[in-house]
């Protein structure tokens, strides 16, 4: 683990770093603010020791600075007697703790603990925001522009929405994209595939079940209107959902009031309902696959997600945010695109759109050379 000691103080500075390393820490050290904020931009640590009274650039200005360059690192600032004031400042603007002097070596490893446990949980909890929103929409070209454009002025309201479009397009993440912009972003976001569920079991799914409602149920179940309340309930492949429950939810929009399987008592619920699919709904509705009042409950705004064959302009760009991300999240070595091998990949029919993208990224990546050249886009992709 790395640490950095800003402190203009050779004594301190020094006693610091010899106790840090004793204890098996890799320590860089500064003897003023500039220097200190360098080396913080520089290199990456876990822990940042920052003394307050420094010469050209004080311990507040380097906490500043680090801030608003957005640095991760967790910065204790090291305080004399009439620094506290100060310190409990420093705390509101950022840093992690602050320590007295003279120093103290149990409180320093505790501290350090503290700090580097804090790291961590931030760390863990930004994949974790990315397992569940997914990533941002990525693309410049006129298609995607209109999406972004809707998805800021419908947002902020709680209009039902209807997001239409092939598949591996990012329908999915257009609904993220509106919980996470609206009011509702720190309520719930639930989703569900009504695609994937059987629908002799979509309405306990979505409405829930009362112990002994039927043979397997042996206790009570919450559904996903009831566990989305107050937030946002995703309807993925609503084009697929069984008649009966489209009855049901047709209900639920109408009254905002639902029952369980096997009981009969309403339930208020308070849900903005998002629905997607890649199904034509007005042929379904004309062969009689789908109620014309839910489409019409479901759609009062239609957002259509373009194919990537609509936006090929948007292919250099997500190539090199896939390379990215790949990248990172495998430790592969990071790969360049040859020109003549990206004029390929721009002429490829995309029948997957964004989603069999990413897998001829990943599979370049894996397969090809030091570089993705045109031979490597037509052994292992055309």
């Amino acid at each position: 683990m790395k640490l950095l000691v800003i402190d203009d103080e050779r004594s301190i500075r020094n006693s610091l770093k010899e106790i840090l390393m004793d204890e098996g820490y890799d320590v860089d050290v500064a003897e003023d603010g500039v220097s200190g904020v360098e080396l913080a931009l520089k290199e990456k640590y876990s822990v940042i020791f920052c003394d307050i009274k420094m010469p050209q650039m004080d311990g507040v200005e380097v906490l500043d600075r680090l801030v608003a360059e957005g640095v991760d690192s967790a910065v204790i600032m090291i305080s004399g007697h009439g620094d506290i004031d100060t310190a409990v400042e420093c705390i509101k603007k950022g840093a992690f703790d602050f320590i007295q002097k003279p120093l103290d070596l149990n409180r320093i490893l505790i501290t350090i603990k503290n700090a580097t446990d804090k790291v961590s949980l931030v760390k863990e909890t930004r994949i974790l925001k990315k397992k569940v929103y997914g990533q941002e929409m990525i693309g410049q070209s006129a298609p995607i522009l209109r999406v972004k454009e809707m998805i800021e002025k419908v947002a902020p309201t709680d209009a039902r929405v209807l997001i239409t479009g092939s598949n591996g397009t990012g329908k999915e993440l257009v609904a993220r994209s509106l919980h996470q912009k609206s009011r509702r972003s720190q309520m719930p976001y639930i989703e569900v595939n009504c695609a994937a569920i059987p629908s002799e079991l979509i309405e306990s799914e979505l409405f829930g079940h009362e112990k002994g409602a039927f043979t397997s149920a042996v206790k009570q179940h919450k559904g996903k209107f009831e566990q989305a309340d107050g937030g946002t309930l995703f309807l993925d492949e609503i084009g697929d959902m069984s008649l009966a429950a489209q009855a049901k939810v047709l209900r639920v929009l109408q009254e905002k009031k639902l029952s369980r399987v096997g009981s009969d008592k309403d339930i208020t619920v308070d849900v903005r309902v998002l629905a997607a699919t890649n199904k034509n709904l007005r042929e379904e509705i004309e062969k009689g696959r789908f109620r014309e009042d839910l489409y019409h409950r479901l759609s009062v705004i239609v957002i259509t997600v373009p194919s990537l064959d609509e936006r090929k302009e948007d292919i250099p760009l997500l190539v090199d945010y896939f390379i990215t991300q790949i990248c990172s999240e495998t430790g592969m070595p990071r790969r360049d695109v040859d020109p003549d091998a990206m004029k390929l990949l721009i002429g490829k029919t995309w029948t997957g759109n964004i989603r069999e993208l990413r897998n001829v990224v990943e599979r370049l990546l894996i397969l090809s050379g030091d570089r993705i050249t045109a031979d490597d886009v037509r052994a292992y992709v055309y």
